[in-house]
């Protein structure tokens, strides 16, 4: 189990985490989001033992992770971290970065083990290719399965798909989470991008004014959203009655009391994000079909149980 206890941290002076306590047990996924300047790559860098925390405690089982003042060398054998920067061997191919972090007493079982790896982040074209000729988003690939090479017992993640390209992404997340929860390796990752986290992540937590603002399941903070911040992260939303409503909860009816000019209509694919004026304010909601400027329409709140 990971255990955070009252972690608080500066730099130079200026207060970045206050008080922050969590648990995270083997082999579960935590997404830790909030706005940029929120203290999500910090915490993760104090997880991994990269900065020394002011105050508090981190463990992993019985493993007090501590910072540089206590080792010479940053990290522990249990523990990988991918950061936004990759760090790779420019100079050698795919599978050899890769293959560098297992033994070569078992050349058959090395060998097998990177080729499992590379197929988990869909480089199996390029395991010949020298690093230094891939793109960004190839690289992040390379240093993930490079992270998970030795199988570590927990591995953190800090903007873990952000170079990759939108049509690679959601295969990609649902190998890389699949197998981590095949191998029982808990994960916590940062992040900003919903589609991380939903269908993925066990548990989420939202950093705010330097603190922990909710711990919870993302379905519950997606279904009942106490602030705008959560709201945000999952998509349109708007302030209605005091309410948080999101876009997709407004339904075009015949007749109601909250009756909505048409401002725009912003095509989605499958569906147009209609903003419009409500009450001398901009609304959002979610229809089938364009709607014309300066249309009427009636709106109705339908919220799931």
């Amino acid at each position: 189990m990971l255990t955070v206890k009252n972690l608080s941290f500066s730099y130079s002076k200026t207060p970045v985490l206050k008080d922050i306590s969590f648990e995270v047990n083997p082999g579960e996924n935590l997404a830790i989001i909030g706005e940029s300047g929120s203290g999500k790559s910090t915490l993760i860098k104090l997880l991994y033992g990269t900065f020394d925390a002011d105050f508090g405690e981190i463990f992993w089982k019985q493993n007090s992770i501590l910072g540089p003042k206590y080792n010479l060398v940053v990290g522990y054998d249990f523990m990988k971290y991918v950061a936004q920067e990759f760090d790779l061997m420019p100079f050698i191919s795919v599978e050899e970065n890769i293959g560098k972090y297992l033994s070569n007493f078992f050349p058959e079982e090395k060998q097998e083990r990177t080729k499992e790896l590379i197929a988990v982040v869909e480089l199996t074209a390029f395991a010949k290719t020298k690093v230094k000729n891939l793109s960004g988003g190839q690289k992040q690939r390379v240093a993930l399965a490079r992270a998970l090479a030795k199988q570590p017992e927990i591995i953190l993640l800090d903007e873990p798909f952000s170079h990759i390209d939108n049509h690679q992404k959601q295969s990609l997340r649902r190998n890389v989470f699949k197998y981590l929860k095949e191998k029982n390796i808990t994960c916590v990752v940062a992040t900003h991008d919903k589609d991380d986290v939903l269908g993925f992540a066990d548990k989420m937590i939202v950093l705010n004014n330097q603190q922990i603002a909710v711990n919870d399941k993302p379905e519950t903070l997606f279904k009942h959203p106490k602030t705008p911040l959560i709201a945000a992260f999952f998509g349109e939303f708007n302030i209605i009655n005091k309410s948080i409503i999101y876009a997709h909860q407004l339904k075009v009816v015949n007749h109601s009391p909250l009756e909505a000019t048409v401002i725009h209509s912003y095509f989605k694919g499958h569906y147009y994000l209609i903003e419009a004026y409500l009450d001398k304010q901009t609304v959002f909601f979610e229809h089938h079909v364009l709607l014309e400027k300066n249309t009427t329409v009636y709106l109705k709140i339908i919220k799931a149980d």
